[in-house]
């Protein structure tokens, strides 16, 4: 392969680490954001509609809860029950939501910001793999 090619493809590898750094970026600023402005409030978990109660349920179970303005919220939970923290139907969690943009919420308790942190970890070595092969074919050309 020669070098122009290499560089190219270390290029477009290196944008793609930057993608994904700002992507974890912008995911642990949004909940560092929540967490200083957002408002408590009691959400209700319930079953997504469409999920009879023999079917396995949806990774992902919605939260309803009411705004400070009395505006009701249904929002997708940001975050896929455990073993430890099931969510089931019926039950109660803690939810801060931003509000300005009430659909923006996370669970203080069940928060897990590794996800973003891997994000950022991965975008990084990614970008440096391949300003390094990038500047190992220009110098042996």
């Amino acid at each position: 392969m020669d070098a122009g090619a290499i560089v190219v493809l270390a290029g477009t590898a290196a944008f793609g680490g930057l993608l994904a750094i700002l992507a974890g970026a912008y995911g642990l600023r949004q909940a560092r954001h929540v967490r200083q402005t957002g408002v408590r409030v009691e959400a209700l978990v319930k079953r997504p509609p469409g999920n009879a109660s023999d079917e396995p349920a949806a990774p992902r179970p919605l939260l309803q809860f009411v705004t400070d303005d009395d505006r009701v919220r249904e929002v997708v939970c940001p975050v896929a029950p455990t073993r430890r923290r099931p969510l089931n139907d019926g039950d109660h969690v803690l939810v801060l939501y931003d509000p300005d943009e009430p659909r923006t919420v996370i669970l203080p308790d069940l928060e897990r910001p590794g996800p973003d942190r891997l994000f950022i970890t991965g975008g990084v070595l990614v970008m440096l793999l391949s300003l390094t092969l990038a500047a190992v074919a220009v110098a042996s050309r």
